[in-house]
């Protein structure tokens, strides 16, 4: 699994954001591989109405530790990641 720490800029004015405002994400995908789950990432994110997404920070979490680790394998966003391979995940502030 891959986590992608991203900054899109909102396209249009919706839940806590504004046009044009930046918007800090962290987005999950189970994928096999990073160039693959990059794309991902970039295009869940333009699906919530966001341009300009831009990768800040990549971090690979291997599956088989998951278990091994309480605090990730309690985790919602990764629970869900798992079961949908992907989960987006906004913040309100930077």
């Amino acid at each position: 699994m891959y986590l992608f720490s991203i900054n899109a800029i909102a396209k249009t004015s919706h839940g806590e954001f504004t046009a044009g405002e930046s918007a800090p994400f962290i987005v999950y995908i189970d994928f096999k591989d990073m160039f693959g789950a990059e794309n991902l990432a970039k295009l869940f994110v333009m699906a919530e109405g966001f341009t300009k997404v831009e990768i800040e920070k990549r971090k690979l979490i291997d599956n088989a530790h998951i278990p091994d680790n309480p605090a990730l394998a309690k985790d919602p966003q990764i629970i869900e990641a798992l079961a949908k391979g992907y989960c987006v995940q906004a913040f309100s502030a930077h």
